[in-house]
């Protein structure tokens, strides 16, 4: 069965829909005829693009903040009030971080952790019993960084470690229900994740220290995420780099720290050690 005609008709949620891999799932799930809800936080930019994603009749727009279970609630509630069922949930809002922690201030571990784990779990948790009864899928989009942590990301690698251990109790919970729990973690991808991405004192980075066109596009992304929830898929780990890096996590902690160490350094974000300062 191609793409269209599985996605034909599902009811398909997703949050942090008004940009970066967000948008371009929605854009692409509407493009195969589901019936979209797209969530942010930024209401005015989604009913913009609505035009892109979907036709109207296929097509919802919610402000979440996803950081806030009343609002979680409220946008399972409207796609059930719309649509009458929910298929697919796709967990994808989130902040990312750049700052050491002998630096940060807390509250920014804390945001990040209400967004990036909070966030999954209040969606995931309204939205349970209509998964249940479709047999859907629930999915949540971390990163390779959710399976081997990365320097002056602290607070970013704990809540997508606290998503994926969220994620994989939920499936062996409900591993006879029909239930499919999808752990979809893209290496990196160009977006806007890095401009928006909180600095020490909880203001946004507002610049990329990356060359994003040669990234994987949120296009592509998109793409394996379908294939992915239409295969039923578990766990998929995007490009090469994140696959060697999870092998050698398992196989040689010790030499990927210092790869990884060496990589996040020329993004000039590591500092020197104290007795070179």
């Amino acid at each position: 069965m191609n793409s269209s005609a599985y996605f034909k008709g599902k009811v398909i949620i997703i949050t942090g829909a008004s940009s970066g891999i967000g948008l371009a799932s929605a854009r692409l799930f509407g493009s195969y005829g589901a019936k979209v809800v797209a969530a942010a936080r930024r209401l005015e930019l989604l009913e913009e693009l609505g035009p892109s994603i979907a036709p109207p009749e296929n097509l919802l727009c919610v402000r979440c903040d996803v950081s806030k279970e009343s609002d979680c609630k409220a946008l399972i509630e409207a796609a059930i009030e719309r649509f009458s069922r929910i298929d697919v949930l796709v967990n994808n809002a989130g902040l990312s971080m750049r700052a050491m922690l002998r630096d940060v201030d807390l509250k920014v571990l804390k945001t990040l952790m209400d967004v990036n784990f909070w966030g999954t779990v209040y969606c995931t948790k309204a939205a349970l019993p209509h998964l249940l009864k479709s047999r859907g899928t629930v999915a949540g989009v971390i990163s390779v960084a959710g399976l081997s942590s990365l320097p002056a990301r602290s607070g970013y690698s704990s809540s997508k470690f606290a998503v994926r251990g969220f994620l994989d109790a939920l499936r062996i919970e409900h591993l006879k229900d029909g239930l499919n729990v999808l752990v979809f973690a893209p290496g990196y991808t160009s977006s806007n994740v890095r401009n928006a991405a909180l600095t020490a004192d909880g203001s946004q980075q507002g610049t990329t220290p990356l060359n994003e066109g040669r990234l994987m596009s949120a296009e592509k992304v998109a793409l394996k995420l379908a294939n992915a929830i239409k295969r039923r898929r578990n766990q998929v780990i995007l490009t090469a780099l994140g696959k060697i890096t999870v092998f050698l996590r398992g196989l040689c902690p010790s030499l990927l720290d210092r790869m990884t160490y060496s990589y996040i350094a020329r993004e000039g974000e590591v500092p020197k050690s104290d007795k070179n300062e």
